[in-house]
């Protein structure tokens, strides 16, 4: 009798291998995108967040924002955000950093790591950083609307901003969203990065222009709802008072998209 063969043979091994391989390539896609739609919604959740604590802080302050930064003619001379409203978020950058944007421009002993104005500063944080009145040093990739301040009128000019949240089209004005710093004042006529994480100085639209979420960036809204919202529509929302929401980056405005940087020309156009 001949003997009954127990196993593969070389050719069936491959074979197997090779299907493998095949499916492993035809999954690994998928299994990306799913995994960067985790990591948008896990960004939007956060900002849900912080739509509770900033609620909670105009409530308790009578319906108005914080200061902001050099805001305040009282003790250092601001209150940002992070210092106004650290007994909610008690310093945890767990809770100020996107899930797509966690390695710091310094490192807790102080370091810097380079990342500013690069093409890596787009998925960085700013901090750790500390100012006075902060109980620990903090390291965050959200920032706020720089005219959803509420400053001392003898210091600063407000008829501008938004002082508190209880505003017609509260659903159009950004809050609280992704950024390079902790606080930005968009102008309709900023110009786009020439390439994603340049401007994390001068204009800045260009502070939150980020391709953190492929052509998207997660945005708190005065009414405290979030969502998110392309890198294109961003000069199309209503950041301040007199903000132009039909400007030259707008297709209102004409603006097509050829103008844009090579990045940005195949993000949906507004």
């Amino acid at each position: 009798m001949m003997n009954r063969r127990n196993g593969f043979t070389l050719i069936e091994l491959l074979v197997v291998i090779a299907i493998i391989a095949l499916l492993m390539a035809i999954l690994m896609p998928a299994l990306q995108r799913v995994k960067k739609q985790g990591k948008m919604v896990a960004c939007l959740s956060l900002l849900k967040q912080w739509s509770l604590w900033f609620s909670m802080y105009a409530e308790e302050y009578d319906g108005y924002f914080m200061e902001g930064f050099d805001g305040t003619s009282k003790g250092t001379g601001n209150n940002r955000w992070c210092r106004a409203m650290g007994s909610y978020h008690k310093y945890n950058s767990d809770f100020s950093c996107c899930p797509n944007a966690t390695q710091p421009w310094f490192d807790e002993a102080g370091n810097a790591t380079g990342l500013e104005g690069t093409y890596r500063g787009s998925t960085s944080a700013w901090g750790y950083w500390q100012q006075d009145g902060w109980l620990a040093p903090l390291k965050g990739s959200y920032g706020i609307n720089g005219f959803c301040n509420n400053p001392e009128p003898e210091v600063r000019n407000v008829s501008n901003n938004w002082k508190g949240p209880n505003v017609k089209g509260a659903g159009y004005v950004p809050l609280f969203l992704g950024g390079q710093r902790y606080n930005f004042w968009p102008n309709s006529t900023d110009t786009p990065p020439a390439f994603d994480g340049e401007q994390w100085q001068g204009d800045n639209m260009g502070r939150i222009c980020l391709n953190r979420h492929n052509g998207f960036v997660s945005c708190l809204f005065l009414d405290f709802s979030a969502r998110k919202v392309g890198l294109k529509e961003l000069w199309t929302l209503k950041w301040s008072r007199n903000y132009n929401t039909g400007g030259p980056w707008t297709q209102a405005g004409g603006a097509i998209s050829s103008d844009w940087p090579e990045w940005m020309k195949s993000f949906k156009d507004y």
